[in-house]
C-alpha cells in the first residue's frame, strides 16, 4: 500500500512519485506505462522536460482511469508573465490531452527576473477556474514562499526541492511544514552516485536486507518528504515503490540525515541566484 499526505488544499497525493526527467518519445511512453503498472500514481513533469505528450499518452495506454493518476507539471522560466503563465498552462493540458492537470508548479524563482509572484498569481486564478486542482512551487526558498504569500493570500501546496542524503534541506523542510507545506524532492537518490556506496547508508542497508535505494527512499518517508525517484526499468521501478513494509531507527534516520555537506547540491543551482528559463 502507497501510504500518502493531505495538502493543505484538502487534495491527497501517495508517499512516493515517479520523476520522468528524460522520458520523453515512444521509450518514454512505455516506461511511464510501466510504472503505472507497477503502482504509481503520481506522474511528475514539466515544460522544459519536453514529455508532456509522452505523460498523456502513457496515461491513455495505461488503461487506468484518469482520475486515479495524478500529473504534475511545471511553468518554465521564460512564462512567468502573467498572462504567459495562463497560456502556457493551456499549452501543458493541450499537449497532454487532459482537461485538468491535478499539481502544477511554479520550476524556479527566477528572482532576479522577479516575476514570480505574477506567476504564482495566474496559477492561483487557472485553480480557481478548475483547471489546475493544486498549486506549489519548485526551488523556493523562504524568502520567495513569504512573499508570494503575502502578496496573493494564497499558500503553495507543494514544494519541490533538491534533497537527498548528501544535501538534507533541514532549515527548508523546516520551513515548508510551518507554513503548511508539503516537500517533494528531486534527485531523491542523489543520482544514485556516491550516496548509494556510503558506508553508513550500505550498513543500514545490510542490517534490514534490503537495498541502499530502498533505504534513503524509506529516509525519505521517515522523514515525511514525498521522493520523486526515476527509474526506466519495471524491476527498479517495483524496487523504489518496495518502501513501506519495513521502517529506519530514529537513529538511523539522523545518521543518514548527518551525511549532508555544505557543498551537497548536485549542480550549482542555488535557487536564490540560479536563474533557468
Amino acid at each position: 500500500m502507497i501510504h500518502g499526505y493531505t495538502l493543505n488544499d484538502g487534495h491527497t497525493l501517495p508517499a512516493i512519485g515517479f520523476g520522468t526527467f528524460p522520458l520523453g518519445g515512444e521509450s518514454g511512453v512505455a516506461a511511464i506505462v510501466s510504472a503505472l503498472t507497477q503502482g504509481y500514481r503520481l506522474i511528475d513533469s514539466a515544460v522544459n522536460y519536453e514529455n508532456e505528450g509522452a505523460v498523456g499518452e502513457a496515461i491513455r495506454r495505461s488503461g487506468i482511469p484518469r482520475e486515479e493518476v495524478l500529473v504534475t507539471s511545471k511553468l518554465p522560466g521564460r512564462h512567468h508573465a502573467y498572462a504567459e503563465a495562463k497560456t502556457c498552462v493551456h499549452e501543458s493540458l493541450y499537449r497532454m490531452q487532459l482537461d485538468h492537470i491535478d499539481l502544477y508548479l511554479i520550476h524556479w524563482p527566477n528572482p532576479a527576473v522577479g516575476a514570480y509572484v505574477e506567476a504564482w498569481q495566474a496559477l492561483v486564478d487557472l485553480q480557481r477556474e478548475g483547471l489546475l486542482r493544486s498549486i506549489g512551487v519548485s526551488n523556493f526558498l523562504p524568502e520567495h514562499l513569504d512573499r508570494i504569500i503575502a502578496e496573493t493570500g494564497v499558500t503553495p501546496a507543494v514544494n519541490q526541492i533538491e534533497l537527498h542524503p548528501y544535501f538534507p534541506q533541514e532549515l527548508q523542510c523546516r520551513v515548508d511544514a510551518e507554513r503548511g507545506i508539503l516537500t517533494e524532492a528531486w534527485s531523491p537518490l542523489g543520482r544514485a552516485g556516491e550516496v548509494m556506496h556510503d558506508p553508513v547508508v550500505t550498513g543500514i542497508a545490510h542490517a534490514h536486507g534490503r537495498t541502499p535505494v530502498q533505504v534513503v527512499l524509506r529516509w525519505h518517508v521517515e522523514r515525511g518528504t514525498l521522493p520523486l525517484p526515476k527509474a526506466a526499468s519495471a524491476s527498479r521501478q517495483l524496487e523504489n515503490l518496495s518502501v513501506f513494509d519495513f521502517a529506519l531507527t530514529e537513529a538511523e534516520v539522523a545518521a543518514i540525515t548527518a551525511l549532508g555537506r555544505p557543498d551537497g547540491r548536485l549542480f550549482d543551482a542555488d535557487p536564490a541566484v540560479h536563474e533557468e528559463f
